[in-house]
C-alpha cells in the first residue's frame, strides 16, 4: 500500500478517457518526442544558450542537461505502471503516489506549464509570419500582434481536425520534413556566412553583476527547456506494451539520433554569429530571399503542429470531462464542440501571445514554474516513496541531491524570469512589435 493509501488520502482517479491509449509503435512515440525537441524553438536556442554562456558554458551546458533530462524522464516511464495499472496522465502518477493534494498541486503546474509553452508557439509562429512578411514588404503594416493572431487562427483550425494525439499520424511526417527544411537552411546559410564573414566576437556580453547572474540562470533555464515535454505520461500513455520498454526506446531515440538537427543549429549559428546571434537566427542569416522565405514558412507551418502536441493533455481534460462520449470524433456535436472549447482555449493563449510576446522570457519562465518541478524533482522524489526501500543508501543520497539541488535551480530560475518579463515589459508596451 502506498503512502497516500495509508492516510485515505488517494483522489478518485477515473481511467476513462476520451483520446486512444495504447496504439501507437514506439518510433510514432519518438517522432512525437522529437518534434517536440526540434521544434522551431530551435531557432532561437543559439542566441538564448550559447550567447550568455559562451562555448564552454553552452556545449558543456547542452550536453549535461541532455544526460540528466534523459535520466530523469527514463526514471518517470519506469513509473507508468505503479500499483499494476497505467497511469495516463502525470496528476494521476502523483495522485496515486502523494495523495489529492499533489495531485491537484502537479495538475496546476502541468498546465501552466502547458499553457506558456503553447503561447510561447503562438509568438514564434508570429515572429515566422513576420519575418516572411519583412522579406517582401519594409511598410510595416502586418506588425507582430497581427502575425499572432493569424498563427492563433491557424493553430485553432488545425486543432479542431485531429482530434486526439494519435490521430496526427501522417502530421508528425510532415512536422519532421518542415523541422529539416528550416534547420537545414538555417546551417547552410550560417555556413556560408561564417565562411565569408570576419572573426567574430564569441565574448559572453558584459553587464551588471546582478544582471549577469539572472541571464545565466535563464539561460539554464532555457537549457532544461530545450529537451523536456513536462508530459512524459501523457505520450506515454499511447504508446503500445510493453511500455517501459517501449517508452525507452522513444527516449533513446530522442536523446540521440533526434537531438542531432538540434547541436548542428545550435552549434552553427554561434559560430557564424557569435555574440551578435539573433534570438531568432533567421532573422541573422543572409541569402535568397526565396530561400528564408520557405525556412520561415516551414517554421510556421512546424510550430501548428508541435503546438497540438502540447495542448494535447488539456484537449484530453476537456474532451473527456466536457464531451458528449457519443459517435465518432467527426460527428456534428463533436466537432462543434472542439470548434467552441479549442478555440476558446487558443483565444486566450493568443491573448496572451500578443499582449506580453517576450518569447525567451517565456521559455525561461516556462522551465523555472514547472519543467524544473516536473521532470526533476517530482520525478526524483517519486521514484524515491516508489523504490526507496530497494536503493541503496548511495542511490537514496543521489536522488536527494537531484531533489535538493533542482528545487533551488527552480526558484533562481523563475526570480530571474519574473525579473526579466519585468524589465522587458517596462521597455515594451503591450502589444509591442518587437
Amino acid at each position: 500500500m502506498d503512502a497516500a493509501d495509508e492516510k485515505g488520502e488517494t483522489p478518485q482517479i477515473s481511467e476513462d478517457t476520451a483520446h486512444q491509449i495504447g496504439v501507437d509503435p514506439w518510433y510514432q512515440v519518438g517522432f512525437v518526442l522529437t518534434t517536440g525537441v526540434n521544434s522551431a524553438y530551435v531557432l532561437g536556442y543559439s542566441g538564448s544558450i550559447m550567447v550568455p554562456l559562451g562555448w564552454i558554458g553552452g556545449t558543456c551546458g547542452l550536453l549535461l542537461a541532455a544526460a540528466v533530462s534523459m535520466y530523469a524522464n527514463a526514471l518517470l516511464a519506469r513509473l507508468h505502471e505503479v500499483g499494476g495499472k497505467r497511469h495516463i496522465r502525470y496528476r494521476d502518477l502523483a495522485g496515486h503516489i502523494y495523495g489529492r493534494k499533489i495531485y491537484g498541486l502537479t495538475w496546476a503546474l502541468q498546465y501552466i506549464n502547458l499553457f506558456m509553452i503553447n503561447t510561447g508557439f503562438i509568438i514564434l509562429a508570429g515572429q515566422a509570419l513576420k519575418a516572411t512578411y519583412g522579406l517582401f514588404s519594409d511598410a510595416g503594416v502586418l506588425k507582430l500582434p497581427y502575425c499572432i493572431a493569424i498563427s492563433g487562427f491557424v493553430c485553432a483550425l488545425f486543432a479542431f481536425g485531429i482530434p486526439y494525439l494519435s490521430a496526427l499520424r501522417i502530421w508528425l511526417g510532415f512536422s519532421t520534413l518542415f523541422s529539416l527544411i528550416y534547420i537545414v537552411i538555417a546551417f547552410v546559410l550560417s555556413l556560408r556566412d561564417g565562411i565569408t564573414s570576419p572573426a567574430r566576437d564569441y565574448s559572453i556580453p558584459k553587464s551588471s553583476g546582478s544582471t549577469h547572474v539572472f541571464t545565466t540562470i535563464g539561460a539554464v533555464a532555457d537549457l532544461v527547456f530545450a529537451y523536456n515535454t513536462g508530459m512524459l505520461p501523457e505520450i506515454q500513455a499511447t504508446i503500445r506494451p510493453p511500455v517501459v520498454k517501449n517508452m525507452e526506446k522513444a527516449l533513446w531515440f530522442q536523446f540521440t539520433v533526434g537531438s542531432l538537427p538540434l547541436y548542428a543549429v545550435i552549434f552553427m549559428g554561434y559560430w557564424a554569429y557569435g555574440s551578435s546571434t539573433s534570438s531568432y537566427l533567421l532573422n541573422s542569416v543572409t541569402g535568397p530571399v526565396w530561400v528564408k522565405a520557405v525556412a520561415n514558412l516551414s517554421a510556421f507551418f512546424q510550430t501548428v503542429i508541435a503546438l497540438h502536441i502540447f495542448a494535447s493533455p488539456m484537449y484530453e481534460y476537456l474532451d473527456t470531462k466536457y464531451g458528449s462520449g457519443r459517435g465518432g470524433p467527426f460527428e456534428i456535436q463533436n466537432l462543434a464542440f472542439r470548434v467552441v472549447v479549442r478555440g476558446g482555449y487558443l483565444t486566450v493563449n493568443t491573448l496572451v501571445a500578443a499582449v506580453l510576446p517576450f518569447l525567451g522570457d517565456f521559455m525561461s519562465l516556462t522551465g523555472a514554474l514547472s519543467t524544473f518541478p516536473l521532470t526533476f524533482v517530482l520525478a526524483n522524489h517519486m521514484y524515491l516513496m516508489v523504490k526507496g526501500p530497494k536503493l541503496s543508501a548511495i542511490q537514496k543520497l543521489w536522488h536527494w541531491l537531484n531533489v535538493v539541488g533542482f528545487t533551488a535551480l527552480a526558484v533562481a530560475a523563475a526570480v530571474s524570469a519574473i525579473r526579466l518579463i519585468m524589465r522587458d515589459s517596462s521597455t515594451y508596451h503591450f502589444f509591442a512589435d518587437v
